[in-house]
């Protein structure tokens, strides 16, 4: 990966192919999550990390705000989503967004690592691999690799508004 760069009026990165695959699935993955019937993710952990109650001390005052909001998010983040997918390349290459673009690669690459976050159970104290042994180590180093991959479209995001290249 080349983390994102500021370019002119837009950020820059490049993935490899297996990167845009990891991003693929892992979209594909939180698509199956925005699609599900809210009724059968009651009690999910990551729909409840993704979607967090408005009020946590007054369960039908949450379940209102719920009731009002939900529907409104799922749609944006599946918008997002769709931006994402749109300008990812499938077979790696140049990710190239605009402000808007970026907006919604940033909101989708935190349900995404909010989602896997969850899953995998990490914490303050959770640490990258050292080496990869199993399966969690696997799933572990992707968390790591979206949060890096997430960092740099702040870091180019921030550059990009202060003029910097």
């Amino acid at each position: 990966m080349k983390p994102f760069r500021a370019r002119r009026d837009q950020v820059v990165a490049r993935l490899d192919r297996a990167e845009a695959g990891i991003v693929g699935l892992l979209l594909d993955q939180l698509e199956q999550l925005l699609l599900a019937d809210p009724e059968d993710s009651t009690g999910d952990p990551v729909i409840d990390r993704i979607y967090p109650a408005g009020h946590r001390s007054d369960r039908a005052l949450a379940d209102d705000y719920r009731d009002l909001t939900e529907r409104t998010l799922r749609e944006g983040k599946a918008d997002d989503l769709a931006t994402v997918r749109a300008t990812l390349p499938a077979d790696g290459g140049e990710v190239r967004l605009d402000v808007d673009q970026a907006g919604a690669w940033l909101r989708t690459s935190n349900d995404l690592r909010l989602a896997l976050g969850t899953r995998l159970d990490i914490s303050e104290e959770s640490e990258p691999p050292e080496e990869i042994v199993d399966e969690g180590d696997h799933q572990l180093a992707v968390y790591y690799w979206l949060t890096a991959l997430q960092g740099s479209l702040v870091d180019a995001l921030v550059a990009a508004r202060a003029g910097r290249r």
